[in-house]
């Protein structure tokens, strides 16, 4: 690099901003915030977002840009997610497994390698044929999951259904 050059960036500090990044990548992970700040550069492993239980069969780990979110879901075979529908749009990408969707009156079996993309408000179901892992990419970003308001994938409301009917007889 021309010393001109490398003296200006010594003035505008950018020598050093790019050491801090060149750092930081090299460095342990930053714990992931649940929203970016407008125009900000994320640099995020998989293994440093919180892994989040939902019930004994699904997992999820959340990444939330400024206008959209991808979730990394884990599913055991049988995990059902109930039928449900959301204003945000989905794309679903199948990395590892198979998910059979019950949507727009089909049957839909999407496995590892195959994406299906979800309308907005299109009602949907799905269910594990085995172990699978899948991306979900939804925008705007997910805001009952964010803030842990989707009591329909939650164990604790299975449960307490699961009482109410035990409790009826």
């Amino acid at each position: 690099m021309p010393k001109t050059k490398k003296k200006a960036m010594r003035k505008s500090g950018t020598a050093k901003k790019v050491t801090k990044m060149a750092k930081r990548s090299t460095s342990k992970p930053v714990p992931v915030r649940a929203a970016a700040k407008k125009g900000e550069l994320k640099y995020i492993p998989w293994n440093s977002v919180e892994l989040e239980n939902l019930n004994p069969l699904l997992q999820r780990q959340l990444v939330v840009g400024q206008d959209i979110m991808v979730a990394r879901v884990l599913m055991k075979k049988g995990c059902i997610v109930p039928l449900h529908s959301h204003h945000n749009e989905q794309v679903t990408y199948i990395l590892e497994g198979a998910l059979k969707f019950w949507i727009d009156g089909k049957e839909i079996v999407v496995n590892a390698g195959e994406v299906l993309t979800i309308p907005r408000n299109m009602p949907h179901k799905a269910e594990a044929l085995m172990d699978t892992v899948d991306l979900d990419v939804f925008n705007p970003p997910r805001a009952d999951w964010i803030n842990k308001a989707d009591d329909y994938l939650r164990l604790e409301k299975e449960e307490h259904e699961h009482d109410k009917l035990w409790k009826q007889g």
